[in-house]
């Protein structure tokens, strides 16, 4: 894969923001002060775009051009407002179904769930602002593409997702392996916010305590976990086979 697009230079960043083009992320040299500045971390916070303080040398790498110590990386895709999509999902006719990546930042497990869920016919995936994975060219690529197809919401937290759907109506299962609950077992019933974390910290503590349900996987191998892309394919068909059986019932 080649470099990413960037904008560098403060004029033209703050031109790209100020025409809402989509932004991946902002990386500023530390101890930069203006007022250019000032706006630039006021755009990237009122539009939630993940903004990094770090050395020049790192800014340099990146561009080996002159950079006004400020480089963005354009977005491969649009985001849409998890606050105006759950509307249009009702609106539409459709029961909700979302998937919330607590902290996932394997691109590559990215992908692979991005690629399931498109499958599957979930309707959104979510991913906070920061500590996240981002759409990057080599997640699209191992999306094989669902990523274009599939809407993305990026959020300031977790959390504030979970509240939102919540408040939304959708219930929250938790992925876990500490669960008490065997996912096979427990009613999966949409509109549903499925979370799943990353391998290493799984699902966060604040998280796991909000879900209205936490499930698990049975595993009786020797290794303490799956891999979450595969973990993410159980659960989704679970979920999409307990939906079907109702369907079929009525």
């Amino acid at each position: 894969m080649g470099k990413p697009n960037l904008i560098f230079g403060m004029h033209p960043l703050l031109e790209a923001l100020e025409a809402g083009r989509e932004i991946d992320k902002i990386l500023l040299k530390r101890g930069l002060r203006s007022e250019e500045v000032s706006r630039i971390i006021a755009l990237a916070r009122e539009r939630t775009i993940p903004l990094q303080i770090v050395p020049e040398e790192r800014l340099t790498r990146l561009t080996r051009k002159q950079h006004q110590g400020v480089i963005a990386f354009i977005s491969e895709i649009e985001y849409t407002p998890l606050e105006t999509l759950i509307p249009m999902l009702y609106e539409a006719g459709r029961s909700p179904f979302v998937l919330l990546l607590d902290g996932l930042t394997d691109v590559r497990n990215f992908g692979a769930i991005a690629r399931t869920a498109e499958c599957a016919g979930v309707d959104a995936l979510i991913i906070p602002e920061r500590g996240s994975v981002t759409v990057t060219a080599d997640a699209i690529k191992t999306s094989a593409g669902a990523l274009h197809r599939l809407p993305v919401c990026r959020v300031s937290s977790i959390m504030s997702a979970v509240s939102l759907l919540q408040a939304s109506g959708l219930k929250i299962v938790a992925a876990s392996e500490k669960a008490r609950d065997v996912y096979t077992e427990t009613e999966l019933r949409l509109p549903l916010g499925l979370v799943l974390g990353a391998e290493d910290e799984g699902v966060s503590e604040e998280v796991l305590r909000r879900a209205d349900h936490i499930v698990r996987i049975p595993q009786v191998g020797a290794i303490g976990s799956l891999n979450v892309s595969v973990a993410a394919g159980i659960l989704i068909y679970e979920i999409v086979r307990q939906g079907t059986a109702i369907s079929n019932a009525k």
